[in-house]
């Protein structure tokens, strides 16, 4: 981030090499990523402490511990923490995720790449699309939207309240992108920011207050498009914590917005058409919704978010064994993403093959993947 702001609004400038300051507060910066989560101050002074003495291994084992408040899972083990700093390049994503005792969020994060919310947000990304030449995600998790906005074209920035899911986004998903962890219930610490597109993708059902953080995102999305994909309706019996939304409430907080069922996206990227928005009242039975705000009508998706570049290696989606039978990584993904899996129970595809000589279909439809090099 070029500019950013302390909580009391006070730009930040460089004190040292590893800290923002405001002439009062200093915030650690690791890997060119702010920590500055609000209530965890002590914890941001720990960092700092560590990293005034010259020690990043132990700044960093600091702040990779902690989680958002909805976690439920157990904690990362100190020297679980340290294997995953010091062999940080050499680690797959995977491997890494482990380290941390991600548990179902590691499966979840590992195979983001072929489920069905997040074809919904690429789709709904891509019929908005209006070759953004800059683009911000909140709650961006690990990058996966980020590298697929990345690739079609726009300097990225992303947030999350999570650390770790931000380091983990630098050194194996999205290096390139700007980061930033804040909590969004909080002073945002962007400042005279502005963005072509903003997005929030599978996590606005997790924020609070909503009316503060949707005028912070409407703000950053000045004259440009926001959109956020799979929010939880609160009425279908979903399988997540966090405050989701019923269809008036809904509509009600965005008036002037395109609504979609998130079912109705995905299969918009695998038909090739544009997807068709809804009024609030058709929406009361369905599992997620998106919303569109500041968009012209939705155009047709072509798959371009779906497909790599023709030189680009793909691989056959993990979810497969080597004969190509389809599994699933644990019950509890395979309750949530097989019913509305998009790609064959077999795959008679090779392993792996060139971007521009698999069947398109195939990528649209996620039995191949353009996974990061150390997935």
């Amino acid at each position: 981030m070029t500019v950013l702001r302390s909580p009391s609004g006070e730009a930040l400038r460089p004190d040292g090499a590893h800290a923002l300051s405001d002439g009062i507060r200093r915030w650690p910066v690791i890997d060119g990523i702010p920590f500055m989560r609000a209530g965890r101050e002590a914890l941001a002074d720990e960092a700092l402490r560590h990293l005034d003495r010259g020690d990043r291994v132990e700044a960093l084992v600091t702040l990779l511990a902690d989680q958002d408040d909805w976690w439920t899972g157990p904690r990362a083990e100190p020297d679980a923490l340290h294997r995953l700093v010091r062999e940080c390049r050499v680690l797959s994503l995977r491997d890494a995720m482990t380290l941390l005792s991600w548990g179902r969020v590691g499966d979840y994060f590992a195979h983001r790449w072929s489920d069905p919310t997040f074809m919904a947000g690429l789709a709904l990304a891509e019929a908005h699309w209006r070759a953004p030449a800059t683009a911000f995600e909140l709650a961006c998790g690990i990058g996966h939207h980020l590298r697929a906005m990345a690739r079609s074209g726009a300097a990225v920035a992303g947030a999350d309240v999570v650390f770790a899911k931000l380091w983990i986004a630098r050194h194996w998903v999205v290096p390139e992108a700007e980061l930033v962890c804040f909590d969004a219930a909080a002073p945002w610490p962007l400042a005279d920011r502005r963005f072509d597109l903003v997005a929030c993708h599978d996590a606005f059902y997790f924020l609070e207050p909503k009316p503060f953080i949707l005028d912070r995102l409407r703000a950053l999305a000045t004259d440009g498009t926001l959109l956020v994909g799979h929010i939880h309706n609160r009425d279908w019996p979903n399988l997540s914590a966090g405050a989701a939304m019923s269809a008036p409430e809904l509509a009600a907080m965005f008036p002037e917005a395109s609504l979609f069922d998130d079912a109705e996206l995905t299969q918009a990227l695998l038909e090739q058409r544009a997807p068709r928005p809804a009024p609030a009242e058709a929406l009361g039975a369905v599992e997620a919704f998106a919303v569109a705000e500041g968009a012209p009508p939705a155009r047709a998706v072509a798959g371009r978010f779906a497909a790599p570049a023709p030189e680009a290696r793909v691989r056959r989606n993990p979810l497969y064994d080597e004969t190509g039978t389809l599994g699933w990584p644990s019950d509890r993904y395979r309750a949530e993403y097989a019913p509305r899996a998009t790609y064959p129970a077999r795959s008679l595809l090779p392993a792996e093959m060139e971007a521009g000589r698999a069947p398109p279909e195939a990528l649209r439809r996620r039995e191949l993947l353009d996974l990061p090099e150390r997935w």
